[in-house]
């Protein structure tokens, strides 16, 4: 019995370190179903926090309540790149089993949790590996990907009858999602209007000099050789790259605090509006019928059965209707994204 040695980097402050086992089993023999435990031959089992219990309990025999207690009965587990993802995955279910019964804040809970974010690890490559085309460094995207396997290993419950893996992947996910929203400008500018920022930038750095004054739009437009409304939209396109610190004093006033004492709180109901200002046009196209169906089930909140009453047909021809309504609005959506 005992865990391997790998411990995560973001978890370092919290942990207990054990020896590193030399050697693994070629295959899992096969697991315990009542002692929780992987049989191996007895020539692999070396090193490793079992080890480590048995020699401690030898050198202090009288020793009980140390916190070691803890870790009994726990499989061998292997380094952690030659273990497989059904093994993998049955490991991870044997220690959640363990955590359950653990007192948070010990070093046994704290090893056994810290076990885990080793232990699949793989995940998070998996999951960063659908962004490698973005501008971030993969191992910034791993490290926050990290961060969303301990969230999910911190809700996950055995008693929910969902696979560890299916229940984290959404939380790894989200939270590089989230890491690329918050450092990534929130308006994407075409290439054209990206270059005519930069002509001109230069075009009023080198108009401010001549002139001794900010240039304006007419002269901007006259050096370039571009119309009024290009160099408005140009200098809009502008406005999406200048960022400012939240720590910053505004400059329109003067006014006292920061920029971020000004921000409200985010309102989670705007979320969807860009969705149902997307539906209008696709709805107001539907023909009559399909859109008196949409209203009665969505607005007046009808069961399919009354709304085949209201209109005169059966409960399962309103099924169909609205599977094929909805699968068309989806579509639509799609094509607009």
């Amino acid at each position: 019995m005992g865990i391997g040695s790998h411990m995560p980097r973001t978890m370092e402050e919290n942990h207990v370190t054990p020896a590193r086992r030399s050697a693994y089993p070629q295959r899992v023999v096969g697991m315990s179903s009542g002692t929780d435990q992987f049989r191996l031959p007895r020539r692999e089992r070396r090193s490793g926090p079992a080890r480590q219990l048995r020699q401690h309990h030898q050198h202090h025999p009288d020793s009980s309540g140390d916190g070691l207690e803890g870790l009994e009965g726990l499989p061998e587990i292997p380094p952690y790149a030659e273990i497989g993802a059904l093994d993998a995955r049955a490991l991870s279910k044997t220690l959640f089993e363990r955590l359950e019964s653990l007192e948070e804040g010990t070093h046994e809970y704290a090893y056994v949790r810290n076990t885990l974010v080793e232990l699949n690890l793989a995940l998070v490559k998996f999951a960063a590996s659908r962004f490698r085309s973005r501008s971030e460094p993969m191992e910034d995207i791993v490290q926050v990907g990290t961060i969303g396997l301990i969230k999910a290993i911190d809700r996950f419950e055995l008693s929910r009858g969902v696979e560890f893996p299916t229940f984290a992947m959404p939380t790894i996910v989200g939270e590089i999602k989230r890491f690329f929203r918050d450092t990534s400008w929130s308006v994407r500018v075409p290439r054209r209007l990206q270059e005519l920022r930069l002509e001109l930038a230069k075009a009023g750095d080198e108009l401010s000099q001549q002139l001794d004054r900010a240039p304006t739009v007419a002269e901007l437009s006259e050096r370039l050789g571009i119309t009024t409304d290009e160099v408005v939209e140009g200098m809009s396109a502008s406005n999406a790259y200048t960022a400012s610190s939240l720590d910053a004093k505004p400059e329109e006033d003067d006014s006292e605090g920061a920029l971020a004492d000004r921000l409200g709180y985010e309102d989670h109901g705007l979320e969807g509006i860009e969705y149902v200002e997307s539906l209008k046009p696709l709805i107001a196209s539907l023909p009559s019928r399909d859109r008196m169906i949409l209203s009665l089930r969505f607005v007046s909140n009808m069961t399919q059965s009354e709304i085949g009453e209201e209109l005169g047909i059966s409960q399962m021809h309103v099924s169909r209707l609205l599977s094929r309504t909805l699968v068309k609005l989806r579509k639509g959506l799609t094509l607009e994204e």
